[in-house]
């Protein structure tokens, strides 16, 4: 496996804040994206030594830890928070711990998955990690959380869909271990996307259509326009602020985003099979971890997902998985509309 550090933010908002005329708004940018080059380099550089596979024993109870970095961009930090603990008089201590814990119990209970790499890893997070870090990740081994600027963004524990993207990135690791360039690291982001979404809906029991579709939503502060930072029901329209820009995310094929920067637009061409999902979802309808969300996990997990898949190769195992699990019904006819509807073939 080789880890990979994947943020929440994207770097094409970053970097058009770090242009900014205001110190307030470009300052926090750069330093997070100073931050961020940085520790993509040290994870290529720990990568090429390999990754260790899945250890510990598997349990229906999650070990979590939860660490201060006291606004120093050090992990782990300082222990503030294990398992069985009493709440913190931390909120973000709290979120971070309750985040984990939905996460868990999201895979547990939907998928029968015993942790990251269902093999009972233990959960840690970093809060309070740098200053004004504008930014949250997994970083191969742990999630890490900065505080936000409080200007654009607030602390990045609020969101629970946020956590959940960012430790599918782990599952991810420990399953398919997609590329994160091109088309396979747009799929890498999409799962994150559709599973923290999935997490977010299970942990507040809603259906297909009370769901927002929204990623990060709680996560922008008020004085910016906008909801998110990306909308799986309607890709391109999260934002639209006169920092942040206009959200670039396509819907289909169509719009497909070409570009060397992101990894090849691992974040803006997410938006594609992201919508696909969203696509088999509402026609599913009901609670969408059961049957679209299961088809997708099946497809992440079952060992035929290549790690240099394409949207193509992604497309046609869903329909096989969804025809192998529930037969020729509306499940393999939403998958194969769905696709067809964002312009990716699935034969």
């Amino acid at each position: 496996m080789k880890p990979v550090f994947c943020t929440i933010v994207p770097p094409h908002i970053l970097d058009r804040l770090a242009q900014s005329d205001d110190p307030t708004v470009h300052e926090p940018a750069r330093r997070t994206l100073e931050h961020d080059s940085a520790h993509r380099t040290r994870r290529r550089i720990a990568a090429l030594s390999g990754a260790a596979g899945p250890t510990g024993t598997p349990s229906d109870q999650p070990r979590r830890t939860i660490f201060d970095a006291g606004h120093l961009e050090t992990e782990p930090g300082t222990r503030v928070h294990a398992e069985g603990d009493a709440p913190s008089k931390d909120a973000t201590v709290n979120r971070a711990n309750t985040g984990l814990g939905a996460t868990f119990d999201f895979y547990l209970k939907a998928y029968g998955r015993h942790s990251i790499d269902d093999a009972g890893l233990p959960l840690n997070a970093t809060v309070h990690y740098g200053t004004n870090y504008d930014n949250a990740f997994w970083d191969g081994n742990q999630m890490v959380f900065g505080d936000g600027d409080g200007d654009l963004f607030v602390d990045f524990t609020i969101p629970v869909d946020v956590i959940g993207h960012e430790l599918t990135h782990g599952v991810t690791q420990h399953t398919a271990n997609l590329e994160y360039y091109g088309q396979s690291g747009a799929l890498n982001e999409s799962l994150s996307d559709v599973f923290g979404s999935l997490i977010k809906q299970y942990a507040l029991g809603q259906t297909t259509d009370q769901a927002d579709w929204l990623i990060g939503s709680g996560l922008l502060a008020p004085r910016v326009h906008g909801t998110a930072l990306r909308s799986m029901k309607a890709p391109g329209t999260a934002y639209d602020d006169p920092h942040l820009g206009k959200d670039p995310q396509p819907a289909t094929m169509d719009d497909f985003v070409r570009t060397s920067r992101d990894n090849g637009g691992v974040h803006i061409n997410s938006g594609i099979p992201n919508h696909a999902f969203y696509l088999v979802a509402s026609a599913l309808g009901g609670h969408a971890w059961e049957r679209a969300g299961k088809i997708w996990y099946a497809t992440l997990t079952g060992g035929q997902l290549a790690s240099d898949a394409d949207f193509a190769e992604f497309a046609r195992l869903t329909a096989a998985t969804a025809r192998s699990l529930y037969g020729e019904g509306d499940a393999i006819s939403a998958v194969l509309k769905a696709w067809s509807q964002v312009g990716v073939p699935t034969s």
